[in-house]
């Protein structure tokens, strides 16, 4: 295990900064200080003239608290994206590459702090292996020996099986005199796939639309497959129902599927998936 364990940015707390958007409240603040300074005003009307310019104002400052709130957030890690990710990532000693995602660039962000490190710790390989090519999807290191280290590259491209040329690149990068310690011997090997496919038949309740609902259902399966798609990745029955079980579904028949717990070397590949409607309708 790394001394490194990667926060779910996804799963912080809102920060304090951020402050609510609540037009009505700043209506409701607006009238009472106006009514305050000028006790012969009366709000019951909508048309008066003073009503529409305390709504306008009210809403323009509705609107300015959402701009900073936008604003606050583009400069978190959690949040940022494009060229602002791109100087948060520079304080971190973490560059673009070519073609890279903001997802990806803010993972290699998070672990950039081990990469200072050149005692070896699991963290840093991550970092200077994800960092080798573009192409590197996922990683995981492990030693199944002392002093053994072992890095496994998925490839972000096809199945995830690393082409040499890739494994190549990353074993150059991670045995480089400035990131391998000299006790550490280094080997690089591309991810084993395990592949899997998945079908199934949906009963959809009177009144949705059939195809809308298979649709939503196949995107949310799509979406699940491809999070499975790592290294150490699961895929459970369960997770594949709840995909699949969306609004207007009444059940869910999976004629194809398996449950998979790959190892740390190991990452499922979805290589069909069928969603298609039963014959009769709830």
């Amino acid at each position: 295990m790394s001394r490194f364990d990667a926060i779910d940015l996804a799963r912080l707390l809102a920060p304090d900064v951020l402050q609510a958007v609540d037009f009505e409240a700043e209506l409701s603040v607006l009238l009472d200080e106006f009514s305050a300074r000028y006790p012969e005003f009366s709000a019951a009307l909508e048309s008066e003239p003073v009503m529409k310019l305390t709504e306008t104002v009210a809403y323009r400052t509705a609107l300015k608290v959402a701009a900073f709130n936008d604003g606050a957030r583009s400069l978190m890690l959690a949040h940022a994206g494009g060229t602002t990710l791109d100087h948060i990532a520079a304080a971190m000693g973490t560059a673009r590459q070519e073609g890279e995602a903001d997802d990806s660039l803010r993972a290699r962000a998070q672990l950039a702090w081990e990469a200072l490190s050149t005692a070896g710790p699991t963290g840093a390989y991550v970092y200077h292996a994800l960092s080798a090519d573009p192409r590197v999807r996922d990683v995981s290191v492990t030693s199944p020996v002392p002093g053994t280290v072992a890095v496994t590259v998925l490839s972000a491209e096809g199945d995830g099986s690393a082409p040499a040329d890739l494994v190549a690149a990353v074993e150059a990068k991670v045995n480089a005199d400035d990131v391998r310690p000299l006790t550490d011997t280094v080997a690089v090997q591309s991810a084993e796939v395990i592949p899997y496919g998945v079908a199934a038949v949906l009963t959809i309740a009177d009144g949705p639309d059939p195809e809308v609902v298979r649709a939503t259902a196949a995107g949310r399966l799509a979406a699940t497959v491809a999070a499975a798609h790592r290294l150490g990745g699961t895929v459970s029955l369960s997770a594949l129902y709840a995909a699949l079980h969306v609004e207007g579904v009444r059940s869910v028949d999976l004629t194809e599927a398996q449950a998979i717990a790959a190892e740390d070397h190991q990452a499922p590949w979805c290589t069909s998936s069928s969603v298609t409607v039963g014959g009769g309708h709830v």
